[in-house]
């Protein structure tokens, strides 16, 4: 499923290793919709630090216009966690397409976590297919989704 601004967009992925092979077909996948994809790694099944790759999805994403970023551990907790501490990021762990698409509706999502131990690639794939047909809906979810920028701002 093609998303009608796919074009417009970039998606900004990152996984630890147990992300890796997943991760390598979500890339695969989102290629041949047509979507734009920089990939920060990590590029082999070597045993590497899951929030190294969740932050710099998150600073990705939240420095660029039109980005979105899908970022994969074995569970997809860890490295939304870490995506988290970055201040504009809003990553939301999708182990359904429902959580998907409440995740882009409601809180504005940015970046989409998702487990490799957890979801089988078919699973993410209908998880993504949700996440890029879904837009924010605004109105009374703004109000929240401000909130937790303040948080950002104000809790030490």
């Amino acid at each position: 499923m093609a998303h009608e601004d796919c074009n417009d967009r970039i998606v900004i992925t990152g996984s630890d290793h147990a992300g890796f092979e997943a991760k390598s077909h979500v890339i695969d996948y989102l290629d041949h919709r047509g979507f734009s994809v920089l990939d920060l790694g990590t590029h082999s099944s070597d045993p590497v630090d899951y929030p190294d790759y969740g932050v710099a999805v998150a600073k990705a994403v939240t420095e660029r216009k039109n980005a979105t970023g899908i970022i994969i551990c074995g569970t997809g907790i860890g490295i939304s966690i870490a995506a988290n501490k970055v201040k504009g990021a809003r990553a939301a762990l999708c182990t359904t397409p429902f959580h998907a698409e409440m995740a882009r509706k409601h809180n504005d999502a940015n970046i989409l976590a998702m487990g490799a131990r957890t979801s089988t690639v078919s699973e993410m794939e209908a998880i993504m297919d949700t996440w890029f047909a879904t837009s924010f809906e605004g109105g009374r979810h703004q109000k929240r989704v401000n909130k937790i920028h303040e948080l950002t701002e104000n809790i030490r």
